[in-house]
């Protein structure tokens, strides 16, 4: 096992983890290590099969308590907004619109921590805004989960029907991803630290109370946008 490879398998199991006991955050805790260990042409592919599989497990155990409507209200915008939200940032150095977005889901992050609410977000106008945010930044800069994330936060789901329409928004998100990137079948080792992370969350999950459920969804979101800064000013 060379240097890079323990690592890769730790940020697997703590995503999956994550992303069990929350509903997100699976490709942001174990991306950056899988890229790095595989390269990006295998390394990207590799992880979104791999996200794919972290939002089944839990989903097969938790898929009564989804929210089919509003994970379609925003996967809609989501999945129409990619190719043009590609199409608008060909050519175009992305990298202020990149930290100037991070620093907004920050914002809303604060925000929402301190008990605000906005009306307009749970209306449809509000779930296109995010599912066309959420497109944005995948292209941007491959971090599509923070709109997501607040937008689950302001509407103030229970923490089961929070996790499972989350989990059921970044799996068709992911597969419809995986279609058109292909994919890369990834190692044994990385499916079985996958299974013992979803397991460990998915045990954490019953315990977490609606409050530290929703935080951890707003803290994996403002890491998320941290990760987008980070990525745009490095």
């Amino acid at each position: 096992m060379t240097g890079l490879e323990l690592p890769a398998l730790a940020a697997v199991a703590v995503g999956a983890c994550a992303q069990a006991a929350t509903g997100m955050g699976f490709s942001l805790v174990a991306a950056p290590a899988l890229v790095a260990l595989l390269g990006p042409q295998r390394g990207v592919p590799t992880v979104l099969l791999l996200a794919v599989l972290a939002s089944v497990l839990p989903l097969s155990r938790g898929w009564r308590h989804a929210r089919p409507r509003d994970a379609g209200r925003l996967l809609v915008p989501a999945l129409l907004g990619m190719p043009v939200a590609a199409w608008l940032v060909r050519g175009v150095d992305t990298r202020a619109l990149a930290v100037a977005t991070g620093c907004a889901v920050l914002a809303g992050v604060a925000l929402l921590g301190r008990g605000v609410r906005w009306p307009l977000l749970r209306r449809p106008a509000g779930a296109w805004c995010a599912g066309l945010a959420s497109a944005g930044l995948n292209v941007v800069g491959g971090v599509g989960g923070p709109p997501i994330g607040l937008y689950a936060a302001n509407a103030g789901w229970p923490g089961q029907e929070s996790r499972a329409t989350l989990h059921a928004f970044f799996l068709v998100q992911n597969v419809a991803t995986t279609a058109v990137l292909g994919f890369v079948l990834p190692s044994w080792p990385a499916v079985a630290a996958l299974v013992c992370g979803a397991a460990a969350g998915m045990a954490l999950a019953p315990r977490l109370s609606p409050g530290a459920a929703r935080t951890g969804v707003l803290a994996v979101s403002g890491a998320g946008a941290l990760a987008l800064i980070a990525t745009a000013v490095g």
